[in-house]
């Protein structure tokens, strides 16, 4: 029987259409011991994200996924300048819904399909909304969206055209969240959460996988911006089943970046603390990043540390500049990604250290 752990305390569940976080609270993980990576068989699945599957949870000869995927993940790993050799982008943004999310997305609702479910709820900023419509409408099951009726209207318009119900909430990303999962609770529905759902990082965990084909091995320093650490987590996990698989002999430092109107992971960090303590979001052009109270800050925060990495926090002018600096370089990305490279330009990289930023959305998205 397939289960979920708890992160907190421990205790494991049946995995069911209607779990998505423990009694004490606490979110959950999948019940797995690290995949055996065969390199050999990637060359039996197609070129996409799914070349990875024989890693991923579900049983070898689980043929449901065929139905869903649109050819996610094997997006390109570009030098950004000529003049600095060692600095790659990965372009995320050429995915079937325009942003990282579809890597999570399509796995995740891979699994609400072979569990039988009818109806999907999440909640987002925008991009993973946008994502898991699509793979919803896909699979003809109902979906909810719950947003801010701040959000990107060409966000809203992207769900709206994949048949999903919006409902715009008035509040914090943390309100919207309640509202979804107070919804989730009453119709007992699958709650196709990019943040609780532990199945989504088994897609973006295919991250990894693809820089270590791509790079022929294993980069320095990845630098990823983070809110509730969906991007961060993945490559944690990729990586590191990599590395206890022996195929790499050291793990990337991961460099976080976090709005400075909303850091409450660098807080954390500075302060030694284990868990992230809720902050005021005092208002960010990144919303993709805009979270308070992330639910994993606990995993977020191991995964920093034990990568030897550290936070960078941007303040808004740094923002706007530095996706104006994307945009000359040809790639017009949305407000979170700049504030992603903002990161980069801060951080004060060693000769010759090889390393990766992530391109998580495009420019198009963006209000």
């Amino acid at each position: 029987m397939e289960q979920f752990i708890c992160n907190r305390c421990s205790k494991k569940h049946d995995i069911t259409p209607t779990i998505w976080k423990c009694e004490c609270g606490g979110v959950l993980n999948i019940v797995k011991d690290t995949p055996k990576v065969d390199i050999a068989a990637w060359s039996n699945y197609p070129n996409s994200l799914w070349r990875y599957f024989e890693t991923m949870p579900f049983t070898k000869d689980s043929k449901t996924w065929e139905s869903v995927t649109m050819g996610e993940g094997q997006s390109p790993l570009i030098v950004l300048d000529p003049m600095e050799p060692n600095t790659y982008v990965k372009v995320d943004y050429m995915m079937p819904t325009l942003s990282f999310k579809d890597r999570g997305a399509v796995v995740l609702i891979t699994k609400a399909k072979e569990l039988g479910v009818s109806k999907v709820i999440t909640d987002s900023s925008g991009n993973a909304g946008t994502a898991i419509a699509a793979y919803a409408a896909r699979c003809n099951i109902a979906c909810d969206i719950y947003l801010s009726d701040e959000t990107s209207p060409k966000k809203i318009a992207q769900i709206k055209a994949h048949g999903a119900t919006i409902k715009e909430i008035h509040g914090t990303r943390e309100d919207i969240a309640a509202t979804a999962q107070k919804a989730v609770d009453e119709e007992k529905v699958f709650y196709a959460s990019h943040v609780y759902n532990p199945y989504f990082y088994e897609g973006t965990k295919t991250y990894a996988y693809e820089i270590y084909e791509q790079l022929k091995g294993v980069p320095d320093a990845l630098i990823i911006p983070v809110g509730n650490g969906t991007l961060v987590l993945g490559a944690y996990y990729g990586f590191k089943e990599l590395f206890e698989n022996k195929l790499i002999e050291k793990m990337p430092k991961i460099v976080a970046i976090q709005a400075a109107n909303c850091a409450p992971l660098m807080s954390a960090y500075e302060n030694g603390l284990e868990i992230a303590e809720p902050v005021t979001n005092k208002g960010t052009l990144a919303e993709g990043i805009a979270i308070a109270a992330p639910a994993r800050s606990r995993q977020i925060l191991e995964a920093i540390r034990e990568t030897n990495g550290l936070f960078i926090d941007i303040k808004e002018d740094e923002i706007l500049s530095a996706r104006a600096m994307l945009a000359d370089k040809g790639f017009y990305v949305e407000v979170t990604t700049a504030a992603n490279y903002a990161g980069y330009l801060k951080y004060k990289k060693a000769p010759d250290e090889k390393i990766i930023i992530p391109l998580c959305g495009v420019g198009i998205k963006s209000k």
